[in-house]
């Protein structure tokens, strides 16, 4: 025990100033003694003395160490154990294919799955999903997806990601009524789904997430304040503060503020509007322009365009056409998807004698008419798309009709909408839409509802989201206008991996896989590996080139046959005499006796392609067939 001791005094004396050290041996000296004693007097047994002084020799060391070694250690083991992450894998720098990740050790949430229609740069395909690759590397990690609500650039990608990641979904009764129909339409059974209503908690591993009702252009939309191990989260999802909605209930504004009394780590909040400044309008009037536009076509057929997904306002033109005796009547795949939904859940009720089919729609006059449609953004296989087209085959719009398009457009819309408009009037209806009169309202939080919302959260940090880049920017611009210092705000991208500590507050991580993944019937693409995009778009920017050539045995048989399709000539040139030509040339310098026929249609490609950019400064796709006799 003496030798222990020794051992002991030696090692402090190395770790402790002299005052320290003096301090250190008398008091282990004083330790010793009452061990010694309580030995002699049986009351301590040898062994448990040595097992004592062994134990105080290991706190004692533990002391020494200096401050800054214990806070590196205490700091590591914080970061390493309890630190967050939030995965961006879609929704930010873009509007549209909302999706993020939470992540806490062995523990993964995913906020939403969205989607976004397709555009000029990605020609023929039919959706545009997040890419799931990070999910995929971890998906035994993942323990729920959790919804905002059922617009579709948050649950538009839900199948896409159900077909390769089996997880629980969890959303309210509207959210998850249109998830359904998504699957059955996909056809992927044995899901598991959550419904969970506002005020609600949830356990997910070491999250637990707590359902806030907000009020959104949707039914059952909702916030969450997601309780981590650092503190909590707290995500919008999209919401207005609409004090008189026309169902349900206010934002809860009530839970909100004691949430941000608690005291809120982050806050991630949507900022689509963040450029409109004032309030978002209620409803509510839309409720009554509508009523003074019935009052106004009392005689004409009433066509009305919106959103098939804002029940709301599916609810007021129900009750509009009861109020003026008018039979509803529905055009479009998903305005019957979304009806039947909110009709089973009891979100939406329409009598008996009100709804018609449209195969009965001849039989009605036009007084007592009123048809609700899909097209309000003008997408081209739409109802009121082939209306405006001539190509519905139930509805021909002409000089009677009274046409309400009842939605404003989304970013990159804006030509589409205006070219339905345009037919639309070319057929004699009168259109009446939002800059002529005020017959839609945003689901979207304006500038002055989002500083309510901060004032009432008061996040330590913040991080914008739901939006393209300027609206992110706008939103941090407004937090620090607001009092947040901008060290304290982070603008992300897609891709970014953001590790956030109660003490050591954002961190930017390695970036994980991203981008999207372009859906195209049953097929998915990569879009940053795809070779199907550029062909398109090389076929729409330049054209194609189809060259034929006949080979029996080693030698070619007739002349070249060549077919363009999408390029454009210069009338005043023979182009496909020199193009046979050229060709001829290419096929008469190369040995077929030695060569391949792949060969052989690498060398006529390479000669046209040379030829058709010299002359024309043009690319088109040149595709050359050879057919062996």
């Amino acid at each position: 025990m003496e030798q222990i001791n020794n051992n002991e005094n030696s090692a402090v004396k190395k770790r402790l100033p002299r005052r320290s050290r003096a301090a250190a041996k008398t008091g282990l000296r004083a330790e010793e003694r009452a061990e010694k004693a309580a030995v002699k007097r049986g009351a301590l047994k040898p062994a448990r003395a040595e097992k004592a002084v062994a134990v105080r020799k290991s706190k004692e060391t533990i002391k020494t160490e200096p401050d800054s070694v214990r806070t590196d250690k205490r700091r590591r083991t914080e970061r390493n154990q309890k630190a967050v992450k939030i995965i961006f894998l879609g929704g930010v720098g873009e509007i549209g294919k909302n999706m993020a990740a939470l992540e806490c050790g062995n523990d993964i949430i995913i906020i939403d799955a969205g989607a976004i229609f397709p555009t000029e740069e990605t020609p023929g395909f039919d959706l545009v999903v997040p890419d799931i690759t990070y999910l995929l590397e971890n998906s035994k990690k993942i323990r729920a997806l959790i919804l905002t609500h059922g617009h579709e650039d948050h649950i538009g990608g839900v199948p896409y990601l159900l077909k390769e990641i089996k997880v629980p979904v969890i959303g309210t009764k509207l959210t998850l009524a249109l998830v359904d129909n998504k699957l059955r339409e996909h056809r992927i059974n044995d899901v598991k789904m959550q419904v969970v209503t506002p005020g609600q908690t949830i356990k997910l591993g070491c999250f637990g997430v707590h359902c806030i009702n907000v009020n959104h252009s949707i039914a059952g939309s909702l916030a969450f304040a997601i309780d981590t191990p650092q503190g909590v989260i707290f995500h919008s999802g999209d919401y207005k503060i609409d004090l008189t909605p026309v169902a349900g209930e206010p934002i809860d504004l009530k839970t909100i503020s004691e949430i941000g009394a608690r005291g809120v780590l982050l806050y991630l909040g949507e900022s689509t509007n963040i450029e409109r400044s004032g309030f978002t309008m209620s409803e509510t009037v839309v409720g009554a322009t509508l009523d003074r536009l019935f009052a106004e076509n009392a005689r004409r057929r009433i066509i009305i365009a919106t959103f098939a997904s804002n029940v709301h306002r599916l609810k007021q033109i129900v009750d509009l056409a009861v109020k003026h005796r008018r039979k509803v009547v529905l055009s479009g795949r998903s305005m019957l998807n979304v009806v039947e939904a909110a009709e089973k859940i009891g979100e939406l009720e329409i009598p008996d004698d009100v709804l018609v089919d449209i195969s009965r729609i001849k039989n009605l006059r036009d007084s007592e008419t009123v048809i609700v449609s899909t097209g309000s953004q003008g997408e081209p296989m739409s109802a009121l798309t082939r209306m405006a087209n001539g190509d519905n085959p139930s509805i021909t719009v002409g000089a009677n009709d009274a046409v309400i398009i009842s939605a404003s457009p989304i970013p990159g819309n804006e030509k589409l909408i205006y070219k339905v408009i345009d037919n639309l009037y070319r057929k004699g209806a009168n259109v009446i839409y939002e800059s002529i009169k005020n017959i839609h309202v945003s689901g979207h939080a304006c500038c002055e509802e989002h500083k309510l919302m901060h004032t009432l959260l008061k996040p330590r940090y913040f991080i914008p989201v739901h939006g393209e880049y300027r609206h992110l920017k706008k939103h941090a611009q407004l937090a620090e206008e607001l009092g947040m210092p901008e060290n304290r705000i982070l603008i992300p991208d897609i891709g970014n991996c953001i590790e956030i500590t109660a003490k050591g507050g954002l961190r930017r991580l390695e970036d994980v896989p991203s981008g999207a993944r372009l859906i195209d019937g049953e097929g998915i693409e990569d879009e940053k590996a795809s070779t199907v995009i550029e062909d398109r778009r090389q076929l729409a920017a330049e054209g194609l080139f189809i060259v034929s050539v006949a080979v029996s045995g080693c030698e070619v048989v007739g002349e070249p046959a060549i077919n363009s399709r999408g390029f454009v000539f210069d009338f005043h040139r023979d182009y496909n005499k020199e193009m046979r030509e050229v060709i001829n040339r290419a096929i008469s310098g190369y040995d077929l006796y030695r060569g391949s026929v792949d060969e052989l249609k690498r060398t006529i490609k390479r000669a046209l392609k040379n030829y058709l950019y010299k002359k024309t400064k043009q690319s088109p796709m040149i595709v050359p067939v050879v057919v062996e006799l």
